[in-house]
């Protein structure tokens, strides 16, 4: 094949129902039956719904017997039919994860096709498979892919509903897509509380009051059939808990991790106004660059009232008003502003760059991806440098694990890029989709099994050393690690141990175990690698 002839060649597979299958394998679905839990979230979500199949109890989950009021049901739900069928496993916790993200990918190239057209949709659904943090929540075993998946679904049909208004359409019709928006409303009030409600109806309202439409808004928002429905998915749950649990699970979850989330930092996750500017950039990649470039084009569109500009001014809002509500959040996490960014893979289908703006375009990718080039020698700096234990530990770790081919592996990703920046018969928007689909398949292939085997392979060990010797009385002290239990299938509450009893506990903390014993206690190791012991407490021999 000649050189001349390659774009049109790469051209016609981006738009082929094969380069999504690869992006959805290299991004979705590749490593995510093997790689170990990683903790906290993931291991926390898993062993919360083996809690509950364990014990029984379908409604009020708990986290090493101790109950847990972080999110509601709907996910544990869901992870529960995949364990189920599959078993505790890797790729039991997470399949919910990988469907709903492939959901979310559907729904988004339906939407598109019926505000655009087959290549708008190709595009938007390529560039939201291939960004950086989609591919990390689409194969985690937590509630955010599927959180997406609903929010993305009641803002489809609330845009649907303003054309069918606009466009005289049936009362029928409008109703059936108002029933699908508060169905959609429902399910993501069960799958992870106000937050699914929340922006739909702020968003939505926005919307409507800046096209001079807020009538068929306020019909909309007093569509009393429409609430029946959400009361309906959403009451029955919380009733049960309320008789299990009585007002707990309310006081836990919409008092702590609702309104006092928002207002003071949780978890040592607190941010500042200028927390997403920083982190956006990261979040986008490799599409960080062309958003840059189409930023003025998207603005000017604004000013028009065609259907294009209305249509782009609802993406537009929804994704600034995401924006700014987690900037001015006390507890501020990058994945939050995924709910806002589903707009942006549109927008940038929407506006795909040619030719036009090539370096500004390339230059964050090309950032990345020499950062990534030498890693593995900022890991060994970073290592040599690192005092306190934990951190020795890992870096350490990190070191070794990326000492091997990774160390020319990485920098091919770096060249690669270079040359597809340098390629200007290429056209941008193909060249950066090219970059996500070398970007996923570094990520999942020499990224992630490095990273995540050192920081959670330690724990998976240790929980399978002890479930296959049958000890039954194990404590946890001063290390959150919920795999730990997930791997052992074994709540492990944390308090001092006694004799006789196995601990798990950081490497660097042991001292401090051994502190709280009697003093005619000693610790033995049982297992130790990198940061993780696991120790019996025995009775010190006597001279």
């Amino acid at each position: 094949m000649q050189l001349r002839t390659l774009p049109l060649s790469i051209e016609r597979f981006l738009l082929s129902p094969f380069s999504l299958l690869l992006a959805l394998v290299l991004a979705f679905f590749l490593n995510s039956w093997s790689m170990p839990l990683t903790d906290v979230d993931e291991g926390a979500f898993s062993e919360a719904t083996r809690e509950m199949m364990a014990r029984g109890n379908l409604v009020s989950p708990t986290l090493n017997d101790a109950p847990r009021h972080d999110k509601p049901i709907l996910i544990y739900w869901a992870q529960a039919a995949s364990v189920a069928v599959l078993g505790v496993s890797e790729i039991g916790f997470r399949l919910p994860s990988i469907i709903f993200a492939l959901l979310w990918m559907v729904a988004l190239y339906r939407f598109c096709l019926r505000h655009g057209n087959q290549m708008t949709a190709q595009i938007a659904s390529l560039v939201m498979a291939l960004t950086l943090v989609v591919g990390f929540i689409a194969k985690a075993a937590i509630a955010d892919a599927l959180l997406n998946l609903l929010i993305a679904l009641a803002m489809f049909g609330i845009y649907d509903y303003f054309c069918a208004c606009r466009e005289g359409k049936a009362t029928a019709q409008k109703r059936r897509l108002l029933f699908a928006v508060y169905a959609a409303l429902g399910l993501g009030f069960l799958a992870k509380g106000p937050v699914a409600v929340f922006f739909p109806l702020l968003i939505s309202g926005l919307f409507f009051a800046s096209t001079g439409a807020w009538r068929d808004w306020l019909r909309a928002i007093f569509f009393w059939p429409g609430w029946l429905i959400f009361l309906v998915i959403v009451v029955p749950w919380h009733v049960a808990v309320y008789l299990d649990q009585g007002d707990a699970f309310f006081r836990g979850f919409y008092l702590k991790h609702n309104i006092n989330r928002y207002a003071d930092t949780f978890e040592g996750h607190g941010g500042r106004w200028w927390y997403y500017l920083a982190v956006t950039p990261l979040i986008l990649l490799p599409f960080t660059g062309w958003l840059f470039a189409v930023v003025g084009k998207i603005a000017g569109s604004l000013r028009h009232s065609d259907s294009g500009a209305l249509f782009e001014r609802f993406l537009v809002i929804w994704f600034v008003v995401v924006f700014a509500f987690f900037s001015f959040s006390g507890t501020q996490l990058p994945h939050y502003l995924l709910y806002g960014c589903t707009p942006v893979f549109i927008l940038l289908a929407r506006n795909r760059l040619d030719f036009e703006r090539r370096w500004l375009a390339f230059v964050p990718m090309i950032l990345f991806a020499l950062l990534l080039a030498v890693l593995p020698e900022v890991l060994a700096f970073a290592a040599a440098k690192a005092s306190r234990p934990f951190e020795k530990f890992l870096l350490d770790g990190l070191t070794v694990a990326f000492s091997d081919e990774a160390r020319w592996l990485l920098p091919l990703l770096a060249i690669a890029i270079f040359g597809l920046a340098f390629w200007r018969r290429l056209p941008v928007w193909q060249g950066l989709v090219i970059a996500g689909l070398l970007q996923a398949a570094t990520v999942a292939i020499i990224i992630a099994p490095r990273a995540i085997g050192v920081t959670q392979g330690p724990v998976r060990e240790a929980a399978l050393l002890v479930k296959q010797s049958g000890e039954t009385n194990v404590v946890a002290w001063r290390i959150i690690m919920p795999s730990f239990s997930v791997y052992r299938q074994a709540a492990t509450p944390t308090r001092v141990p006694e004799l006789g009893q196995l601990v798990f506990t950081r490497t660097d903390r042991k001292h401090e175990v051994q502190a709280l014993l009697a003093p005619n206690l000693v610790l033995r190791d049982v297992y130790q690698r990198s940061f993780v012991t696991l120790a019996r407490v025995e009775a010190e021999a006597k001279q």
